[in-house]
Parts: structure tokens; C-alpha cells; sequence
């Protein structure tokens, strides 16, 4: 192996971006949304004439709770019925509760300060509430000034559409440096993009072509917004290495190109080592790269089928066996604490404040597992929390910790721990709608032994066919191995030599989320991202599998009104 001028260290400091770079993780700059606002019958402030309407937004930070203003819109003079053309861009996260409120003024000066002028009410809601309303079109009443009707607002969502397009593209290469004493080069790339400071960010790496100095190497896609965020003419840096098995990749040298330059087919570029080309009057390249073929075509995101009407139906399934303690105890899991939720409330309102927004009905199937039944003492593997067979729904998530708190009064912990009748419930519901219309969730809360893992695994492989996901949160001090194998992140689950076509299992221990402090409320946030973060590619991969495109939204509604004069403030 030829050591690379300039000694170990730089070499080192060259590897370290190749090495740290997860793909899945790419750090994709986020979805972004715009909101536009409009209000009606706005209350008037003004003597002569009608108010001059302003709204501004606020934004709440996840661990402070602290509201902070995020933007205004311009003023429009006259009017109770304001369509405000200056809009909000956001940034969207299915994971994430993100608290928006907007509150209303009749600017009656040029003053910035916001006390100087007439305050005509608020509207506190999510984002998720925002994008997942019919056509992602919400409309709320106006309130904050007591006795008095403010009015309505009304927000649209709109995601911006640079972020969609998906380029597929293939490079082989010719002539590259030698680098290996024994047989050929074995040479992979590595893609960065550039970002605004002039620092690069890895966002691809292909796959390694042994023994070869001309590699062709397989086609790969790649989001346009991670290629370029979006900007066409942005550089985009290309090094190509020698891989070793030890991990100390010999550089053979980079090159730059653009979007734009690969979208028009540019299709030669000179891999180029500038230590080399410093040294050697003769150099020209280290080789060549060619791009062979390039396409682009725009993928579906996770909001088109939001916006288009998919329902997310969220159902929750809780561990009612013995291994949880008995609920009077103060040691058990179930324990029914008059002052604080326990962990299996605490995690159940986490995920379901998150997911309700995606469910216009808001009423969940609730479920239980592993207790015995009265009046007979039967043992259930899927009964309903509220005590209903015939309709097990809950009203919103309140109704969920309702009942639950109403089943631990009335069942018998009992066991064994089985998982599979509650994937399968699910399972059956998710097989009579898969026209993309439902897409279900369960969310299951255990205290982690499972029983039943070969059935389970068989049900997790039919029910990845499926269109759902399934949450696995486990409460207690047990060890979750058997979870973690279902997580199927880094061994895909199969049973019975089949695997699952498509990875649903999502797992996180709860004991993660809980501070030293016992300030609970940080780690609900975090522990509901982590284990939601995946769901919208879990989505994706079904409808995408199954050549679902999304219903094209209704059209936009414009709320009748009159054309205004706007101001700046």
C-alpha cells in the first residue's frame, strides 16, 4: 500500500468525514412548509373605519416552553376580512409536537412594539393539526379577549415543493491511479455537498469495485435536496478513494461539478490530486470519472398523502401480565399514582398527542393483553380497555387513559406475554383497506418478555405486506433483546425463511427518556420523536410498494372577501 505524501495525520484527517457519514441519517435539510394566513369578522377597534389587521407568529422551543416570535405578516388597512399575503415557512416534523400560536393587531402607528397597538385575539394550534386537516386547511375561532367573539382564522399548509425531486444517476470510471503494491485498486466514491459557510457535508458513498482501475459502479438515487439543497448551481465535491481493509483509504484524487452540469449530461470529469499535480510537471489526472446516465423524477412525500386525505388510525395496545407488579404497589409498573402519570400513561400521551392530529375522528381502538377477564377469569390476549367487545374505541387520547385507569380496576394481571393477537387485530383492519386511504399504527407498551416471539414474527412479516406500522415503547428494568431483534434495524425479521418485505418495527426502552432530574416532560418530547421519526418512510416504503400515488388535494379554498391595501410594518 503507497503511503500518501504529507504523512499519516493529514490522511487520517482526510478519512474521518468518509467514516462518520450514516446514509440513512444524511441530515437532509428538513420539509419545508408554508402557511398562509386569512381571517374573517375580525373584531373593529378603529372610530371612522374598519381595523388595520397585522398577525404575528410564535413559535414554542421544545425544551424551554418559552414562546418566541417567529414573523409578521404585512398590514392590510380597512378591513375585518384580511387574506395576508406575506407567509410563514416552517419547518415540518411528522415526530415532533410543534406548538404555533398566532395572535392578532390593529396597528394604529408605525410603532414595531406590539403593546401600542389594539390586540383582537389568538389562536394557539400545531403544525400537525395544520397540514393534517382536510386539504390541510384549518379553520379556528379566534379567542383571548373574555365575552367578546373574535372572529375566525384560517391556515393553509402548502410543503415547498424544491425538496421532492429524486435524481437516479451512474458513474463508472477509467485509468485510476494504482495504488495497491498487489493487484489493482479497489475504488469507491464519496459525494459531498457544499453548504452555505463553504464547508462540505458527505451525502453519498457508492458502493466499493475490487480490483480495478475502470470501475462501473451500480446506478444509486439520491433526494436532489441532499445532492444540492435544492440549488442547482451549488458545487458539489466528488473524492475518489482506494478502499483497504483496514480502513486507511488511500486518496486517488477529487473533482467538482454541479446539478445543473450533471443534469445536462456533462459527462467527463478529470480526477484530479493536487499534491500530485503540485509535484509532477506532467500530470494531467489520476483518471477519469464518466457520468453514464442520469434521470430525475419527482417522488411523493409523506404530506401529499396527508394532504390528499390518507387517515393515520392509531391503536394502542397495553402489557396487562403479572410481571408488572400489582397496580395498588407503588413498585409496579402499573401503579396508579394520584399525582403523576405512570410510565405506561406517560408514554401512551407522548405518542397519541402526535398521532391524533392525523385522525379526524380522534376516537382509538384501545387494547389490552395478558390479563384475565372478569366475570370468568378467562385470560385475553386482545381485550378492549373500555370493557366494549363490539366497539372498543376511545374517545381522543383522554379516553385511551380513561379506560386503561377503568381496566386496571376491574382485570387480573395475569400472562403469558403474547404480542401476535394484537399485531393480527391490526392486521385485519390494515388488510381490508389498502388502497392508501388508512394507514395504521399500534403503538404496544411492555414490560418486555415476550412469549410468543415465532408467532410474532410471523405476524410482523404478514403485516409488513401491510399498510402499518407498529411502536414498541418497554417500560421497567428488563432486558429487551427480543425487542430489539423486532426492531429489525440491523437484521431485517423474518420467520419461517421469509423476510420482511419492508422494515415496521420501531423499539426504544423508556428508561432512556427518563432524566436524573424526574423532569419527565423533556424526555416524553424526545422518546416521542425517536420512535416516530421513522413512520413517514415506513409510509412511503408501503404506498411507494404498492404504486399508490396520492389523491390530488381539493382545490385551494378561497374564503370570500374583498381585495385590500397593504402597508409594511
Amino acid at each position: 500500500m503507497e503511503m500518501m505524501e504529507g504523512g499519516v495525520m493529514e490522511k487520517l484527517e482526510d478519512m474521518s468525514s468518509v467514516y462518520d457519514f450514516d446514509p440513512i441519517t444524511g441530515n437532509i435539510p428538513a420539509t419545508k412548509v408554508e402557511i398562509t394566513v386569512s381571517c374573517r369578522n375580525l373584531l373593529d377597534k378603529d372610530t371612522f373605519s374598519k381595523s388595520d389587521p397585522l398577525c404575528v407568529l410564535y413559535t414554542q422551543g421544545i425544551e424551554t416552553k418559552q414562546w418566541r416570535e417567529f414573523g409578521r405578516t404585512e398590514v392590510i388597512d380597512n378591513t375585518l376580512n384580511p387574506d395576508f399575503v406575506r407567509k410563514y415557512i416552517l419547518d415540518y416534523f411528522f415526530e415532533e409536537k410543534q406548538n404555533l400560536r398566532f395572535d392578532l393587531y390593529d396597528v394604529d402607528s408605525k410603532s414595531p412594539d406590539l403593546s401600542k397597538h389594539d390586540f383582537l385575539g389568538q389562536m394557539v394550534c400545531t403544525l400537525g393539526e395544520i397540514v393534517g386537516s382536510p386539504a390541510s386547511r384549518l379553520e379556528k375561532p379566534l379567542g383571548g379577549i373574555p365575552g367578546k367573539k373574535c372572529g375566525t382564522i384560517i391556515l393553509s399548509a402548502e410543503e415547498l415543493s424544491n425538496c421532492r425531486d429524486s435524481a437516479t444517476m451512474q458513474f463508472c470510471a477509467n485509468k485510476l491511479d494504482k495504488k495497491d503494491f498487489f493487484g489493482k485498486s479497489d475504488p469507491f466514491m464519496v459525494f459531498y455537498r457544499s453548504n452555505e459557510d463553504g464547508t462540505f457535508t458527505i451525502c453519498h458513498k457508492t458502493e466499493v469495485v475490487k480490483n480495478t482501475l475502470n470501475p462501473v459502479w451500480q446506478p444509486f438515487t439520491i433526494p436532489v435536496r441532499a445532492l444540492c439543497n435544492g440549488d442547482y448551481d451549488r458545487t458539489i465535491k466528488v473524492e475518489v478513494y482506494d478502499w483497504d481493509r483496514d480502513g486507511s483509504h488511500d486518496f486517488i484524487g477529487d473533482f467538482t461539478t454541479s446539478y445543473r452540469e450533471l443534469a445536462r449530461g456533462q459527462s467527463q470529469f478529470n480526477v484530479i490530486n493536487t499534491k500530485k499535480k503540485l509535484k509532477k510537471k506532467k500530470y494531467v489526472n489520476s483518471g477519469t470519472v464518466t457520468l453514464l446516465s442520469f434521470s430525475v423524477e419527482s417522488e411523493f412525500t409523506f404530506l401529499d398523502y396527508i394532504k390528499g386525505g390518507t387517515q393515520i388510525n392509531f391503536t394502542v395496545a397495553i402489557d396487562f401480565t403479572a410481571s408488572n407488579g400489582n397496580p395498588s404497589q407503588s413498585t409496579s409498573l402499573h401503579y396508579m399514582n394520584p399525582y403523576q402519570l405512570n410510565a405506561y400513561a406517560m408514554a401512551l400521551k407522548a405518542v397519541g398527542e402526535i398521532i391524533q392530529d392525523y385522525d379526524s375522528d380522534k376516537m382509538f381502538p384501545a387494547l389490552g393483553f395478558g390479563a384475565k377477564l372478569p366475570p370468568d377469569g378467562r385470560v385475553s390476549h386482545e381485550f378492549p380497555l373500555n370493557g366494549n367487545m363490539e366497539n372498543p374505541y376511545c374517545n381522543g387520547i383522554e379516553g385511551i387513559l380513561e379506560a386503561y385507569h377503568r381496566s386496571l380496576r376491574t382485570v387480573q394481571l395475569y400472562g403469558p406475554t403474547n404480542f401476535a393477537p394484537v399485531v393480527n387485530h391490526v392486521a385485519r383492519y390494515a388488510a381490508a383497506v389498502q388502497d392508501g386511504s388508512q394507514y395504521f399504527v399500534l403503538l404496544i407498551i411492555t414490560d418486555g418478555v415476550i412469549s410468543d416471539m415465532a408467532q410474532t414474527k410471523e405476524a410482523i412479516v404478514n403485516g409488513a405486506k401491510l399498510p402499518m406500522s407498529i411502536i414498541i415503547v418497554g417500560v421497567g428494568q428488563a432486558e429487551f433483546d427480543a425487542m430489539v431483534e423486532l426492531d429489525g434495524d440491523d437484521i431485517r425479521v423474518s420467520s419461517r425463511g421469509k423476510l420482511a418485505e419492508r422494515d415496521i418495527v420501531q423499539f426504544v426502552p423508556f428508561r432512556d427518556y427518563m432524566d436524573r432530574t424526574g423532569n419527565h416532560v423533556l424526555s416524553m418530547a424526545r422518546l416521542a420523536k425517536d420512535v416516530l421519526a421513522e413512520i413517514p418512510d415506513q409510509f412511503i416504503s408501503y404506498m411507494k410498494s404498492r404504486g399508490i400515488k396520492p389523491n390530488p388535494a381539493p382545490p385551494p379554498y378561497t374564503p370570500p372577501g374583498h381585495t385590500h391595501h397593504h402597508t409594511q410594518i
